[in-house]
């Protein structure tokens, strides 16, 4: 009968998985020789590997024992790293993980079982791209690297050996918040080619944000990345607070049923270790602020919005100064989702500002206007004037 060791159960039996005992490092009439190094350099066996499983993800450490090289009876400290592979031959082909563990005790080798856990998964998903990784126990071929320590010099291979029964155990991933989110769609840029990249909230995490156009009966979709293309069904909750008319519509895609300017927000959380989305759709609304508008900093002064995909026009300044410009998402303050224009291309706000965009973030970002003149907006393209 077989029997699965478990650190954690049994640790008098696991803990450390032991490989049988060797010599132990001698020398004697030191002469440096390498002729010899590979020959007498063995990795021995477990007595109990045979009838055991070695259960890594519950192991503290892996004990491994060896024969050291002979170096021609010099008294070099020998240095050992352990090598892993899932077959034996895969050692000829390249296809194994030398462990970040090692050792200058030829007979109390501790390999981290982590270690080997992790490398036997990678090994397995580089040789199965498309397989999932199932945790049974198999074969795991182990050799020995070794070098003279203080040198680095003296590489030689141990023999292989076979362990016919190790259960290693895929770990998922601590789940994190996306960094980007996309939209693409038949109204946005060029219809269901261009990727918009969405605008982080400043300040917060996991929050994005963008304006766009759908006429009605629209339709979009999103992703994580260029050519992620996610749908309906992969939002958990959607809050249509613009009466926008959002359905599910063909292939999965995002349905605008009332065509209009709207800013999708996007939140990620992280749920039961998995990401999990919401998305707002609130109605299109941009304001200026600050010295443009006479020292007002309400957000009361905002765009009159488009009545289709084209340029957004501000009031006219009644102030000059430096232009201060947003758009609003409801639930955050308009700093939060401040925009600037730079080369002529709208720039987001990602710095602390506590005095202006000149002295906080560069002069090249900072739109000097006067009054009479007015901000015009391309938010389809991400582009904008002064005049």
């Amino acid at each position: 009968m077989k029997h699965i060791f478990k650190a954690i159960l049994l640790p008098a039996l696991v803990l450390p998985l032991m490989l049988t005992s060797c010599e132990e490092d001698r020398d004697s009439n030191p002469t440096l020789d390498l002729s010899q190094a590979s020959t007498t350099f063995t990795l021995n066996m477990p007595g109990n590997a045979v009838n055991n499983t070695y259960d890594l993800i519950n192991a503290e450490n892996v004990v491994l024992t060896c024969n050291q090289p002979n170096y021609g009876g010099v008294p070099y400290v020998t240095r050992y790293f352990p090598q892993v592979a899932l077959a034996e031959g895969d050692f000829a082909t390249g296809a194994f993980k030398e462990l970040m563990s090692s050792s200058t005790d030829a007979s109390n080798i501790a390999v981290s079982a982590n270690e080997m856990n992790e490398a036997i998964v990678n090994l397995f998903k580089e040789a199965n791209p498309d397989a999932a990784f199932q945790s049974v126990p198999r074969k795991v071929s182990i050799r020995l690297r070794a070098i003279m320590d203080a040198t680095g010099t003296g590489e030689t291979f141990s023999n292989i050996i076979t362990l016919p029964s190790v259960l290693a155990t895929f770990i998922t991933p601590p789940a994190k918040l996306p960094t980007q989110i996309f939209v693409v769609g038949s109204s946005i840029q060029d219809p269901w080619k261009s990727w918009k990249v969405l605008t982080p909230v400043f300040g917060l995490s996991g929050d994005f944000f963008t304006m766009v156009y759908i006429p009605a009966g629209g339709e979009f979709k999103w992703g994580l990345e260029n050519g992620d293309w996610r749908g309906y069904d992969r939002i958990k909750v959607i809050e249509d607070n613009a009466n926008a008319g959002i359905s599910n519509g063909e292939g999965g895609n995002i349905k605008v049923d009332n065509g209009g300017w709207y800013v999708l927000h996007f939140t990620c959380e992280i749920v039961d270790n998995a990401q999990q989305f919401t998305l707002k759709v609130e109605p299109g609304v941009a304001g200026i602020i600050g010295a443009c508008t006479g020292g007002d900093w309400s957000e009361s002064t905002t765009f009159a919005v488009p009545s289709g995909n084209s340029i957004w026009e501000s009031p006219a300044f009644t102030g000059g100064g430096e232009l201060r410009a947003y758009v609003k998402v409801p639930g955050f303050d308009w700093w939060r989702t401040e925009f600037t224009l730079y080369k002529g291309n709208i720039y987001w706000r990602t710095v602390d500002i506590p005095q202006n965009w000149a002295e906080n973030v560069g002069a090249d970002y900072s739109v000097g206007v006067s009054a009479g003149q007015k901000l015009y907006v391309d938010f389809d393209n991400m582009t904008g004037e002064v005049k």
